[in-house]
């Protein structure tokens, strides 16, 4: 792509969203990073422009369509954005469950944060992408909507959700060179997964042809090459990062 390089990342306070708006500083992109968490993204903002890049950051509930709208508007008044990097999202955590116990309540709050905040974003971003003709997105997706963990209904149904927007929306955007992908990360080393019990990681670690856990950077890597020139030809993919647990 040529001109200016701008990035935007959702849920960049932590984990995979902080190290890859660290990775999109190193190959040379002025940033908007987004969260709730206003002093992890104070962290990253500064870390960023440490780095030599441009970062405006934005506190953002991201089940707020609203919020959503608005930091929208103040990002491309900024500068046009090139990448879209929808990484928000996340499971029920604490309140997940196995279905036949589940709460409609903790459905609705996933599908929310994991499908419809990614579709928000990108229904803002994409129409000065399509007039400009250029662009990258790439959406969050899991290697659970593939793998079907247990316990995960909602997170799973949410996020296949997502590979099948990424689809529709890449067939669409196509004819305009923007290029729409997702990744689905297996065990990666977050803040989520270091909250688990000592026997839940070593259960992971076994299921997992490689061996390891992976860390942020591993999907940081790929997100990386998704938003690069090198991927033109690559579009409504979803790449799973999960040690070869789950092979297609």
């Amino acid at each position: 792509m040529s001109g200016p390089r701008f990035a935007v990342v959702t849920g960049a306070a932590n984990g995979i969203g902080r190290a890859t708006a660290l990775r999109f500083a190193d190959d040379g992109y002025d940033l908007a990073i987004v969260d709730i968490e206003a002093g992890p993204l104070a962290e990253v903002a500064a870390a960023i422009e440490a780095k030599g890049r441009r970062c405006r950051k934005l506190v953002v509930d991201c089940l707020d369509a609203g919020a959503i709208e608005t930091a929208a508007r103040e990002i491309e008044a900024m500068q046009p954005v090139d990448i879209l990097f929808n990484n928000v999202g996340q499971s029920g955590r604490e309140r997940a469950s196995e279905f036949w116990n589940s709460d409609p309540e903790v459905w609705r709050f996933v599908l929310e944060i994991s499908l419809l905040a990614t579709m928000r974003w990108s229904r803002q971003i994409v129409p000065g992408m399509r007039a400009r003709r250029r662009g990258r997105i790439i959406n969050m997706s899991t290697e659970s909507a593939f793998y079907g963990d247990v316990g995960l209904v909602d997170y799973a149904a949410a996020k296949m959700g997502v590979i099948g927007f990424t689809r529709s929306l890449a067939r669409e955007l196509a004819p305009f060179h923007i290029t729409v992908n997702a990744i689905g990360p297996g065990a990666i080393r977050t803040r989520a997964h270091d909250r688990l019990p000592r026997e839940t990681i070593d259960k992971i670690r076994g299921s997992v042809p490689m061996g390891f856990v992976g860390e942020p950077d591993d999907v940081a890597h790929v997100v990386s090459f998704l938003a690069s020139d090198g991927s033109r030809y690559v579009t409504g993919q979803t790449i799973l990062i999960d040690g070869g647990r789950w092979m297609i």
